[in-house]
């Protein structure tokens, strides 16, 4: 059999709460320290532990990060998802188990490797302690993955001591354990194994982090002092790395007083009140939530848009609707994100696709929001804000100063004769606002969320209340071109496909495996909402577009054909929504096989 480089799938299959966590995330980590490109995904229960967790890591030196089918290593250590753990391994590969019982013979395949392992066995007599034993088998197998792959045992041990500093007694053991596999690999088992692993420079100076930790750190560097928030999967995270990061850079040194407030609330409405409260105030503020989360904040979302007050809302989107699966990714809340609460309301929404843009969309948020008194959501999911992954080195320009947008001085309510709150003096459909005890005598107004004139006095006169919408129209326009433009690369093809977030990931992949049977897309990544004047154009030019998102009704080809008017017909929906990410050979066989049925011609075709 020929010999691979860096180039496989692997899971593990765990039970929650088993410890396994650790030794799964180092394994990953090793990999990253030789200098491979990884992506990893962290499938678990929405319960604390005892039922099945999943760990995959995808491995490839071309710099592939989105979910492939099938998996070629199977580390299988939960009894109870066997059948299915060894089903999902293609023809080939190979199952690495624990033979200290022997494997039930309705669970062998013939197509497949089985790697054997004595684990529990092999612990007996190294570890008195049971629950050691039980800890000991993930580092155990850890070490077997070691001789049988070839990772470079210096980096696993480095970080077993790396990660257990100043818990000098756990080092010792945990070596132990590692070698124990190691060595049973290179003296029992064929090693190493055709699937190998090989030190590269493919990482470059990549980084290696979640997208809610870039969120919450992103949050911090963009000027954000409030976090008010209530705990919902997957979104907490961005809150407490928001918290933990403040606790190194917010506090100061001299005094010990914070400069940051971060309140844990009641629930998700309480959570946003208290985030347009502190905006209304003059703090920078933001929350994070999921799909729940929204339907809860609705009523304060509208309030925030009529009221026209600033406020960010991070929204790591998960399998829905209800309660739906907590623990599982989607992308299906774009639609009750845009148009949150009753009435004409709409949203500028960012769509992330790497821990870089969390980060950096953490502070164009704030700044947006600012900037057009409004609510800005940002749509991570649990793809990307929970799971490690690649991404560019952050980077912040220290000579940055934060866009408060139109906020009056008293001296500049000085010069101003007749202050109107909601006034549209520049065209822009952006009133001026101030801020509570900014001038003893000008500048106040009441804020209410009923109509108003442009004075702020309240009006039922049917001429005022469609005149401050048509202005608030008019704002939407202006948010228009300032939001992040798309990324667009056009190859001379008159059909392209679009696609957001995460579900960027897979498309270079796709992209190669579909050129192999003739087919050439242009490529046009949405990165927000509303929809600049360059996704216009590349819907117009193009004769069939491919919307690539992750949800069953096709919610981005529906803002698509909403708010740019577009023909419906020359919009397809490649939709996957069972609750893991999409993967590229999904999004190549459903547009392989539209080629097909309709008979379009591909590129070996046309130069013919």
């Amino acid at each position: 059999m020929s010999i691979k480089i860096n180039d496989f799938v692997i899971r593990f299959a765990n039970v929650n709460g088993s410890g396994s966590a650790s030794a799964n995330g180092m394994f990953a980590k090793a990999l990253f320290r030789m200098g491979i490109p990884v992506a990893t995904r962290n499938i678990f229960p929405s319960n604390i532990q005892g039922l099945p967790t999943w760990f995959e890591v995808r491995v490839s030196e071309q710099g592939y990060l989105g979910r492939r089918e099938g998996v070629d290593i199977m580390v299988a250590m939960n009894a109870e998802t066997f059948a299915e753990d060894i089903d999902s391994i293609v023809p080939g590969g190979y199952l690495l188990y624990d033979n200290s019982k022997p494997l039930p013979r309705q669970l062998t395949r013939s197509d497949i490797h089985e790697i054997g392992i004595p684990i529990a066995s092999m612990m007996l007599p190294e570890f008195a302690d049971p629950k050691q034993r039980s800890l000991f088998k993930n580092i155990t197998y850890l070490g077997a993955l070691a001789g049988l792959l070839n990772i470079e045992f210096e980096v696993i041990t480095g970080m077993v001591a790396t990660q257990y500093k100043g818990k000098d007694a756990l080092i010792e053991p945990n070596i132990r354990a590692l070698e124990l596999g190691r060595d049973y690999a290179l003296q029992y088992l064929d090693a190493p194994l055709p699937l190998q692993l090989r030190r590269s420079d493919a990482v470059g100076d990549r980084i290696m982090m979640d997208g809610n930790d870039a969120a919450g750190l992103g949050s911090l560097y963009g000027g954000a002092t409030v976090c008010a928030w209530y705990p919902i999967t997957p979104s907490t995270s961005v809150a407490e790395a928001y918290e933990s990061h403040c606790k190194k850079l917010r506090i100061d040194p001299a005094t010990g007083h914070k400069n940051f407030a971060f309140m844990q609330a009641e629930d998700e409405l309480s959570a946003i009140g208290i985030v347009i409260g502190a905006a209304w105030n003059g703090a920078r503020s933001f929350t994070a939530t999921s799909g729940p989360g929204i339907s809860l904040m609705s009523e304060f979302l509208g309030l925030a848009y009529f009221a026209e007050i600033p406020a960010v809302v991070w929204e790591i989107q998960r399998s829905g609707p209800s309660t739906g699966m907590p623990t599982r990714t989607q992308q299906g809340d774009l639609i009750s994100a845009a148009y949150a609460s009753h009435g004409d309301t709409k949203h500028p929404l960012l769509f992330p696709a790497t821990p870089k843009e969390c980060f950096d969309f953490a502070a164009d948020a704030l700044d947006l929001a600012d900037r057009l008194q409004t609510p800005v959501l940002v749509l991570s999911d649990l793809e990307l804000g929970m799971n490690e992954n690649l991404s560019e080195p952050l980077q912040w320009d220290d000579s940055r100063r934060y866009d408060r947008g139109k906020v009056l001085s008293a001296q500049q309510l000085d010069a101003v004769e007749n202050y109107g709150r909601y006034l549209d003096v520049d065209g822009d459909g952006v009133g001026y606002r101030t801020l509570p005890g900014t001038h003893p005598d000008k500048g106040a107004f009441f804020t209410r969320g009923t109509s108003r004139d442009e004075y702020a006095a309240y009006t039922e006169s049917p001429e005022d209340y469609q005149r401050n919408m048509q202005r608030l129209q008019l704002k939407w326009q202006t948010a228009r071109g300032l939001v992040p433009k798309a990324e667009i690369n056009s190859r001379g093809s008159s059909v392209g496909v679009l696609f957001f977030g995460t579900t960027a990931l897979p498309i270079p992949e796709a992209l190669d495996k579909l050129a192999v049977s003739g087919v050439q897309l242009d490529t046009c990544r949405v990165r927000a909402f509303p929809f600049g004047d360059e996704i216009d154009a590349f819907v117009a030019e193009h004769d069939l577009v491919f919307v690539v998102e992750q949800n069953r009704d096709g919610q981005m080809r529906t803002l698509l054909i909403n708010e740019l008017q577009t023909n419906p017909a020359k919009l397809v929906s490649i939709v996957y929504f069972a609750g893991l990410s999409i993967s590229a050979d999904y999004i190549d066989e459903q547009i392989s096989a539209y080629y097909e049925e309709h008979k379009l011609a591909r590129l070996t075709e046309v130069t013919s």
